[in-house]
């Protein structure tokens, strides 16, 4: 059996761009995509801060060390410009795998830095 878990994430992305005459894709500085260990043209979901907004699309790679996250196609409609996203991929892991699996996160601040980078989430507490 496989289990689907979360691979990797980019925590509170800042939205830099938004394309809607643009082909249908997200671009992600390509520093970030590698750091978090995804991959172009992997299908991600984007979760908005800001809206509540939730959808799927896939990577394209942005100019490394730009800081940049454009939501293209019908994505850009989704999102504003400031926007805060967390943004997602997902992966099947059988049982031997899931013993030593860790997300890779990456904490981003408002511009896009990378803030810290963990694999674990605190337990939330009262």
């Amino acid at each position: 059996m496989l289990t689907h878990m979360l691979k990797a994430k980019l925590h509170m992305a800042k939205v830099t761009q938004a394309e809607l005459w643009y082909d249908g894709s997200c671009a992600i500085d390509a520093d970030l995509v590698a750091l978090a260990g995804m991959r172009e043209f992997e299908q991600i979901d984007i979760y908005n801060v800001n809206n509540g907004e939730r959808f799927h699309t896939y990577i394209i790679l942005a100019e490394p060390g730009s800081g940049t996250f454009s939501m293209n196609g019908a994505a850009a409609r989704k999102v504003a410009v400031g926007d805060r996203v967390i943004i997602a991929t997902y992966g099947y892991f059988n049982d031997e795998e899931l013993a030593t699996h860790k997300p890779k996160l990456v904490y981003l601040n408002e511009d896009n830095s990378v803030n810290r980078t963990s694999n674990t989430i605190p337990m939330q507490m009262e």
